[in-house]
């Protein structure tokens, strides 16, 4: 996930210049067998329901969780990998899985990937905030509040569709706020 372009594609990304699940550049041709860890953290960005995100720092606690005490090294203090390994991995292989549901915690769009993602969050009725008058391109955030999956009910998130419930309630969620900043503002 690290700032493939949305016109050019990157070395070794597909057609729409995400990064292939392959071998990183210089390492030979073709895929190859992926770390264990990038396959980890792949299978839970496949977990994450429509509509939903959670961020680096989210999977890698995830993935902390899985761990079992002896894995974790003497005393059990290791960790296998924080946020920036996640990062790493999705910047790598993230082509294979929905890499637009694997985000930064402030909610921002991943530079240079900020159309494609924002498509994808539309598509599937991601809960968003509108774009600040200082925000470059006027891009929106994602609403994290709303849009956060916390990783519960896993068997459900394969159930989810294509995410058009999200998507009324985000309607239904936009006008509570519009009523709620006229109140606050002390308009009727």
């Amino acid at each position: 996930m690290s700032g493939t372009g949305d016109t050019a594609a990157a070395p070794g990304a597909d057609d729409e210049g995400t990064p292939a699940a392959a071998a990183p550049s210089g390492h030979g041709a073709g895929p190859v067998e992926l770390p264990e860890y990038a396959e980890r953290v792949l299978g839970v960005a496949e977990l994450i329901p429509a509509g939903r995100v959670m961020t680096y720092g989210d999977v890698a606690e995830w993935l902390a969780g899985e761990e079992p005490p002896a894995a974790a090294g003497e005393g059990g203090a290791r960790r296998v990998g924080g946020p920036r390994q996640v990062g790493r991995v999705m910047a790598l292989y993230g082509g294979a899985v929905p890499w637009w549901r694997v985000v930064r915690a402030d909610g921002a769009l991943l530079p240079g990937s900020e159309l494609r993602a924002l498509a994808h969050y539309r598509d599937e009725g991601t809960p968003l905030r509108g774009a600040s008058r200082t925000a470059e391109g006027h891009i929106p955030r994602l609403d994290m509040r709303r849009a956060r999956w916390d990783g519960r009910d896993v068997g459900d998130a394969r159930d989810v569709g294509d995410g058009r419930e999200a998507g009324a309630q985000d309607a239904e969620d936009g006008r509570d706020d519009e009523r709620d900043a006229r109140h606050t503002r002390g308009r009727p």
